[in-house]
């Protein structure tokens, strides 16, 4: 029984290089708004924008799914717990002894895999293409 089927690992692949440039987005949108305001803000509207950039790429490249209301609103909970989720792990990694600047490594170990479960079942579940009305997308 293999534990991974070969459309798994390259749906997982995708999930992998669309995090790693919504992250980019984020970062490179703070970098550029931080000599111009608060921190918190800046930040705050880089995660906006990277996070409309993930929810397309995630629905069109990773899951190859169209975007609709039902899958919207699932991937952003998904991410509202995930960010959640990492911001719990990354105090308990710390409390556990972890250096602040290693703690994000096992945090992510935990958090990224634990999404990509957590936003595929958000696109098989809420997606156009597996509603339950009984007809094929083209």
């Amino acid at each position: 029984m293999k534990l991974f089927s070969k459309d798994t690992f390259w749906e997982l692949f995708r999930f992998g290089v669309v995090g790693v440039i919504a992250v980019a987005i984020n970062y490179a949108i703070y970098l550029i708004l931080l000599p111009f305001m608060d921190k918190s803000i800046a930040y705050a509207i880089g995660y906006i924008i990277s996070f409309c950039f993930n929810y397309l790429l995630s629905a069109h490249f990773t899951f190859r799914k169209e975007t609709n209301k039902k899958n919207g609103i699932g991937f952003a909970g998904a991410h509202l717990f995930n960010f959640f989720l990492q911001i719990g792990l990354l105090n308990v990694f710390i409390w556990l002894g972890v250096a602040k600047e290693w703690a994000p490594l096992p945090m992510y170990c935990i958090a990224v895999p634990s999404n990509f479960l957590i936003v595929r079942y958000v696109f098989d579940r809420f997606s156009a293409r597996n509603s339950q009305s009984g007809h094929e997308n083209r």
